[in-house]
């Protein structure tokens, strides 16, 4: 298990949730700040901790950063509510579980996440549709540690260490995202980038924005493999 740490991203990488999280992120922010209509905000690849702030100041309301954990509170309840919504609304995009399976299974592959969501959120999404269990969500990096990405690849690698005594380097940690977010994390963080074209953006922006490894999608499994253990 010490041969590679793959670090996934969640939306638009394994899975395709629509606007459900989006919906839930807007609906517990109107709980929080109590007002009947706001400013949204967009930003594929920020962490949920950078689009609360985002949203906070689009409206006015910079001066209350500092409730993030109440306001994770009222999006977690909200995600409970609507768990069905993940469900139906949602899919596991082409390749995602078998990748996620051959990593679980593979003694060269320890398997987690480094996603913009908050745990929760992360744990809410995967366990939807029975991926929860193919990754170490504990040991991941996610978007209520940190407001800047590239900083939760340090995050996950320190966890790794203090659970397993497992050291991994830039060389030896790959991160697997859709976004130019994932890969400047990737670059700024330190980790080798796997990028999908499976979300908004297509291979020529992620290659211009330093990815150089490419995938259309995760739908070849030994394609994949091959990329995360190069």
């Amino acid at each position: 298990m010490g041969e590679r740490l793959v670090l996934w991203d969640i939306d638009k990488t394994l899975l395709d949730v629509e606007d459900v999280g989006w919906s839930v992120f807007s609906t517990a922010f109107s709980a929080f700040t109590g007002l009947r209509e706001h400013v949204d905000t967009r930003g594929p690849g920020r962490t949920e901790w950078q689009w609360f702030i985002d949203t906070l100041e689009a409206n006015g309301l910079a001066d209350r950063a500092e409730e993030f954990p109440r306001f994770l509170r009222l999006q977690d309840a909200e995600f409970r509510r609507r768990a069905h919504e993940l469900r139906t609304r949602g899919r596991v995009l082409p390749g995602a579980r078998e990748a996620l399976e051959r990593c679980a299974a593979s003694p060269d592959v320890l398997s987690s996440l480094l996603t913009g969501n908050a745990i929760g959120n992360a744990r809410h999404k995967m366990g939807a549709f029975g991926l929860d269990g193919l990754v170490e969500i504990e040991l991941g990096g996610y978007g209520d540690d940190h407001r800047a990405r590239p900083e939760l690849v340090g995050v996950a690698r320190r966890r790794v260490h203090e659970a397993t005594g497992l050291e991994f380097t830039p060389d030896t940690t790959v991160l697997v995202g859709d976004t130019p977010n994932d890969v400047r994390a990737a670059l700024e963080g330190g980790a080798r980038i796997v990028a999908v074209a499976t979300g908004f953006c297509d291979a020529a922006t992620l290659r211009a924005a330093g990815a150089s490894t490419v995938l259309d999608d995760l739908s070849d499994t030994d394609a994949v493999m091959e990329a995360l253990l190069a």
